[in-house]
């Protein structure tokens, strides 16, 4: 007589599992290149309309992720990033009605010349193609992934974070319910099926089946795609954002943004890591005051740790932060100058801003930071596609290349030359 016994599930074969995806969405890309914008715009409202009628069943979902996250120790930051509620999913499924009302990108014309030999040369935008997007916690990213995928003509492949994983199926399953509705094909919008790391590094190495990598997640996860792609990446790193309060900046005002722009939403991007305050400002009691008051620790140089005993001494690290919490680090500096040269050697490159009613010092902070986003007499938390008036966004690129700030429709696609002549030969 024989026992039987269960055997071992069979290993993940990655690299089988992402060409296949690949392979798929690269046949949908083909698809979606051409896809009449009014097809475009028809699949994402009916893939909002599906978020909110199954609505029930996402949030039912997130609501395992927010106990998982719980159980596993996560921090109130992430757990904020994490939460989904009907206000919060609603404006997911505006956020992509929005998208479908924006002007399609694809075969606009960038730029047109005609040369002296007569021939007409023109650039107009193209699809990129496949992108892979890696990202972390937040499942609104899978929703704003896939519009504006989509609607830029492309196909993606969406591999989200652990924390989400219930999330991101929910979201994913109603959008192509929306596909479906519109006759485009279901492989525009595929997520990965497992969150097995493997994947991640299969879709890395995906040469000739995925265009570009969009990372968007802490530095651990952007560090080891730019450390393992072989396909090409526009990094979106942390968000390590300074408000500079300079000498001339308005008391009211000053207070009110350094409250805002730290503690509206602490677990984003675009939240203030960093206050500085210039030695000239006649109120930096105030506004350490205020921030407490709202429920902020405050971590500060010695100049700040003499204003009140509440406040924690900082040390090194903490200009190199992104706390992603109720927590704030501020400085003393000398004027402009100390506050441009902290800047350049702390910023993440996301977004800076200064408060200031000095027109000459706001000139030169816009043009000297050297940042994807700067802003004056702003909150940087408007650091946002959405507050852009882009419709969402995948992220905010911090890099120099392809594309800068929030990455949204235009981001998404490249150009080609079209050249019309009339029988030109070259001489």
């Amino acid at each position: 007589m024989t026992t039987d016994t269960l055997s071992p599930p069979p290993l993940l074969d990655a690299d089988a599992l992402i060409a296949d995806m690949g392979a798929r969405a690269r046949a949908a890309a083909k698809h979606m290149a051409t896809a009449p914008t009014a097809k475009k715009a028809a699949a994402l409202k009916a893939g909002a309309q599906q978020l909110r009628a199954q609505a029930a069943e996402i949030l039912t979902a997130n609501a395992q992720d927010m106990a998982a996250g719980e159980a596993s120790g996560l921090t109130s930051a992430m757990l904020d990033r994490l939460r989904l509620d009907e206000t919060r999913l609603g404006a997911i499924a505006d956020a992509v009605d929005a998208v479908a009302a924006l002007p399609d990108p694809v075969g606009a014309e960038i730029d047109r010349v005609e040369r002296p030999n007569g021939l007409v040369l023109s650039r107009v935008r193209v699809p990129l193609g496949v992108v892979g997007i890696i990202y972390e916690s937040r499942p609104n990213v899978t929703a704003d992934a896939a519009a504006l995928g989509l609607m830029s003509g492309n196909a993606v492949i969406l591999r989200g974070g652990s924390e989400a994983v219930h999330s991101n199926r929910a979201i994913h399953a109603a959008l192509a319910a929306g596909l479906a509705e519109a006759g485009l094909p279901a492989d525009a919008v595929q997520l990965v099926p497992t969150q097995d790391r493997a994947a991640v590094g299969a879709l890395l190495r995906a040469q000739g089946l995925v265009d570009i990598i969009v990372p968007r997640g802490g530095k651990g996860l952007v560090a080891r795609v730019q450390d393992e792609a072989r396909v090409p990446v526009l990094a979106h790193l942390d968000g390590i954002c300074h408000t500079y309060i300079d000498g001339a900046a308005d008391p009211g005002i000053a207070v009110a943004l350094a409250v805002n722009a730290k503690m509206r939403r602490t677990g984003i991007c675009g939240a203030t890591e960093t206050i500085l305050i210039d030695r000239a400002y006649p109120g930096p009691a105030a506004i350490v005051d205020a921030l407490t008051a709202a429920g902020c620790e405050v971590r500060g140089d010695r100049d700040i740790a003499a204003l009140a005993a509440h406040v924690t001494p900082a040390d090194a690290s903490d200009w190199d932060s992104e706390y992603l919490d109720a927590i704030v680090s501020i400085a003393m500096v000398d004027g402009l100058d100390g506050a441009l040269a902290h800047i350049d050697a702390h910023s993440s490159r996301h977004t800076d801003a200064i408060v200031t009613e000095d027109a000459a010092a706001a000139d030169r902070f816009l043009t000297e930071v050297d940042s994807a986003i700067v802003m004056h007499n702003a909150s940087t938390q408007f650091a946002d596609g959405g507050e852009f008036g882009l419709g969402a966004e995948i992220g905010i690129a911090t890099g120099r290349l392809h594309a800068r700030g929030p990455v949204a429709l235009e981001g998404l696609t490249t150009y080609k030359w079209q050249v019309r002549g009339t029988g030109q030969v070259r001489p």
